[in-house]
């Protein structure tokens, strides 16, 4: 697919972006007291990156789902351009996207859906995703990676002609559906009116019992809507932090690229 440059995807005057950071769960296996997205990464807690990034992007309004120790998340991330909306309960990611609803209903444009555990995005990556999205005029566009070892990550199943069909929690998935190698990073960009009007429809009829996200990428299809997907150049891009080990090879990743939390998503 031909894209244009990354530096012109997110100037499109006509198509407003909103933000949403899905910062609202526990993260049991990093073995601490601490919510997840308040662990340190150089210095930052790791839900900065994300917050940061959509700053970076000029996203407005930006909108963050919190849960878990909630006024410690609503302390760490300062300034007056972030809306909080709170899950009370963990009912999944299309549950905690919908607490959103109220503040994004008359939203007209994009919303850009962020993890607060993946805080090695790049910028740049963000902007080809957005030109993929505009240019293919897909209702809801993932962000993916290739994986030789998938594990627990949802899989992105594909058409022959390499559309998304759907996605898949590995939990749910069949042995074949186990051996594709593309991975859900969890980070969206989808049109407002569809988000919302698809995450009314989910059920919570899975392994999890929970309220699945992804099944907005079937809902689509069986609407005839376009879907697109970009895979990430680098894996390490969108990988969740979720024990300490994680976070320690993502420090040791900031350090390598050299430019510190900058070139994370902070802007400049």
């Amino acid at each position: 697919m031909k894209t244009t440059p990354a530096s012109d995807a997110v100037s499109t005057p006509a198509r407003p972006m909103a933000a949403l950071v899905l910062a609202a769960g526990k993260g049991t296996r990093m073995r601490s007291p601490l919510a997840k997205v308040l662990h340190a990464l150089d210095g930052r807690p790791m839900v900065r990156f994300s917050v940061d990034l959509a700053r970076a992007l000029s996203a407005a309004p930006i909108v963050l789902v919190v849960g878990h120790q909630a006024e410690k998340v609503r302390e760490v991330v300062p300034g007056g351009d972030v809306t909080f909306v709170e899950q009370r309960e963990q009912l999944g990611t299309g549950h905690a996207v919908a607490q959103a609803r109220e503040v994004l209903a008359r939203f007209p444009g994009d919303v850009l859906i962020l993890c607060g555990d993946v805080p090695l995005l790049r910028m740049e990556t963000l902007n080809e995703l957005v030109s993929v999205h505009r240019q293919s005029g897909a209702a809801v566009t993932v962000l993916t990676a290739r994986l030789e070892d998938p594990g627990r990550y949802g899989r992105v199943i594909r058409s022959p002609e390499g559309a998304v069909l759907r996605i898949v929690e590995e939990r749910d998935a069949t042995e074949e559906e186990k051996a594709v190698k593309e991975i859900n990073s969890g980070i969206y960009l989808a049109d407002c009116p569809f988000l919302f009007d698809a995450v009314s429809r989910l059920t919570d009829r899975n392994a999890q019992k929970e309220y699945y996200l992804t099944d907005i990428f079937r809902i689509a299809r069986e609407r005839g809507a376009a879907t697109a997907a970009l895979a990430a150049g680098d894996p390490r891009e969108v990988l969740g932090i979720n024990t300490p080990e994680e976070l320690r090879d993502a420090e040791k990743t900031l350090r390598l690229r050299g430019t510190g939390p900058a070139d994370a998503g902070s802007p400049p």
